[in-house]
């Protein structure tokens, strides 16, 4: 039976790390930010909405959503976040759950869907558990400044715009702490992947 383990944590958290041992692992890895482009591409319905809402000035010259543009709108304002949400979510349930029932009909042994949004988007009903990887603002902060070149004020509004750890380990089945010691969020994998297995 397939088992379907639901991967979330905030922005700069190391989800994509977790993922990526669980896929050394075996596990056969679901990421719901590709979903999501899937949905970005030119003249697709959600584009069409994506834009009608937020206007041309979100458009590459080639005609793409520019994540950046879209991103500098709905992360400093609640009701530009909640009305692309109500644009893309739905969408994205509907395509993760057509993609886990056709792993479940291969009998794909474990998925894992790394969704930031998992608990938000209301995707439970779609994971037999819940991993949260969490990890402290400041290592955040740091971690965001370094690979993807954000200013304070950047990271900040997006951490506010999502869950608190406090609040996603409420739904928590395991918790990963992920302040840089590699190593230590390895074996914590390691292990949980073994218990999956007893």
């Amino acid at each position: 039976m397939t088992r379907v383990i639901g991967l979330t944590g905030g922005i700069g958290s190391g989800k994509s790390t977790v993922s990526r041992y669980l896929a050394e692992l075996g596990a056969i890895v679901i990421d719901s930010d590709k979903v999501g482009h899937e949905f970005f591409k030119p003249h697709t319905g959600a584009w069409r909405e994506v834009v009608s809402a937020f206007g041309q000035q979100i458009l590459t010259s080639e005609g793409e959503i520019d994540r950046q543009k879209l991103g500098k709108i709905v992360f400093d304002n609640q009701e530009a976040l909640l009305r692309l949400n109500q644009i893309m979510h739905p969408r994205m349930k509907e395509l993760v759950k057509t993609q886990l029932d056709e792993y479940r009909r291969q009998g794909v042994d474990v998925v894992v869907l790394e969704a930031a949004v998992l608990i938000e988007a209301n995707w439970l009903s779609n994971v037999d558990e819940v991993w949260v990887v969490a990890a402290s603002e400041s290592t955040v902060l740091k971690r965001l400044k370094e690979q993807r070149g954000l200013k304070e004020e950047q990271i900040l509004a997006r951490i506010r715009s999502q869950l608190s750890n406090e609040e996603r380990i409420k739904y928590a089945d395991a918790v990963i702490y992920n302040d840089g010691d590699l190593d230590a969020v390895r074996e914590t994998v390691r292990e949980l992947w073994q218990n999956l297995h007893q």
